[in-house]
């Protein structure tokens, strides 16, 4: 490939990310312009509080469609196929951070059911043997750090701050 078909290839990428962000705050903008909908006036304000954050947001949402049509009208129609291959090509190499916040997402979601001490132990051990090199003593290194962090720091927080990390249900 030329370094002007990278060049194009770049740009058109841009412009497609450049479009998702209108896209994802198009519908920020509507979400929030229904939330300003919602707040309830008073019998002193003729506009209501919603008013100014309404107009803010209708104003959003206007721009932002008149970019995404602008947008739209820029990219050639092979751009989208290059853009889901080099996503993919991104996302793959970047698969360890989302396993990192896959595994945190778990972890949070699992931390009022099992408590800190079981849900922080699982983390932790998971993580680091995934990230750990393969032996018997980063194995050994991996549990002890798990047992120090989930157990050590419940005990110090429970019995020298005071503060009771969540015990699970």
């Amino acid at each position: 490939m030329s370094h002007d078909g990278q060049a194009d290839r770049k740009t058109e990428s841009g412009e497609i990310a450049r479009l998702l962000s209108y896209a994802v705050l198009l519908a920020v903008s509507v979400g929030l312009f229904w939330e300003a909908s919602t707040i309830p006036t008073s019998r002193f304000e003729v506009l209501g509080a919603g008013a100014f954050p309404m107009l803010v947001h209708g104003v959003l949402i206007l721009l932002l469609l008149s970019a995404i049509i602008g947008s739209l009208r820029q990219l050639p129609r092979h751009a989208y196929a290059r853009f889901a291959s080099d996503f993919g090509d991104w996302a793959k190499a970047r698969r360890l951070v989302f396993v990192l916040f896959l595994c945190l997402g778990l972890y949070l979601s699992a931390l009022p059911i099992v408590g800190y001490p079981a849900a922080t132990f699982v983390f932790l051990a998971v993580l680091q043997l995934w990230f750990a090199p393969k032996t018997k003593t980063a194995a050994i290194i991996v549990l002890f750090l798990a047992i120090v962090f989930s157990l050590g720091l419940n005990w110090l927080f429970a019995e020298v701050f005071n503060v009771f990390l969540p015990r699970g249900s």
